[in-house]
């Protein structure tokens, strides 16, 4: 794959939610990490990434940073190779979910960001296991690290975005549609959803995976990234 491979990640994450595939893939490729932490729509937030990105580039995006792709390849489908989308779906915010991060978006704008994050990721966030206390403690810090105002932007972006079932119709590049098989947020369901209005998109489940696939089951997402970066073009 010539082209560079952008990387989104999710709500109140930076590189490090990334971390394994980074390490794993950037010897042969050239890997860049576009934060989403501007902008308090998500059209504002791909409007600003466009300015920024390569010409042409593969897109990956887990979670929000998968919604933020997808407005990215209703914006500039020439410019982008292929797509991944990891932990997100394609649809509107549902009105009770939008009015659900009401409460924590208080919290956030009161100093409470920690309270915030922990609601945020009460049920059905990871999988259950040995390694669930290590990735929640990671999620915390780069929580932590990107500070409340992040928190409330990307709150209000969620609230407002739109659903793009059109732009998974018309997608015409090497898709990967990839979840865990215990994300509650964004269950199986949703994503078989998505994979199925995408023309060829290749659709995995990882067992022992909740809603950050990429660190939950690090080796696993970077195998089904590396045959997706490995597909033809030409489909």
């Amino acid at each position: 794959m010539a082209e560079p491979l952008v990387l989104l990640p999710g709500m109140m994450c930076d590189a490090r939610a990334f971390a394994p595939q980074i390490e794993a893939l950037s010897p042969r490729s050239t890997v860049v990490l576009a934060p989403i932490t501007q902008g308090e729509r998500i059209e504002e937030i791909a409007s600003g990434l466009l300015d920024q990105l390569p010409q042409r580039f593969a897109l990956v995006g887990q979670g929000m940073g998968g919604v933020v792709a997808l407005e990215l390849l209703r914006r500039a489908p020439d410019r982008i190779s292929r797509i991944a989308l990891l932990a997100t779906h394609v649809l509107a915010e549902l009105p009770a979910i939008a009015a659900d991060r009401e409460p924590q978006i208080v919290m956030a704008q009161s100093g409470k960001l920690r309270e915030a994050m922990q609601s945020r990721m009460a049920s059905g966030f990871l999988a259950p296991g040995v390694g669930r206390a290590e990735v929640l403690t990671r999620a915390m810090e780069m929580a932590e690290t990107l500070g409340g105002d992040v928190f409330v932007r990307q709150s209000r972006a969620l609230q407002r975005r739109r659903d793009q079932q059109a732009v998974l119709r018309k997608c015409r590049v090497p898709a990967l549609v990839l979840c865990g098989e215990h994300d509650a947020l964004c269950p199986v369901k949703r994503h078989a959803f998505m994979a199925e209005m995408i023309p060829y998109a290749k659709l995995t489940v990882l067992e022992d995976a909740g809603h950050m696939p990429s660190l939950e089951q690090p080796e696993a997402t970077t195998a089904a990234l590396r045959d997706w970066m490995q597909q033809p073009l030409a489909l």
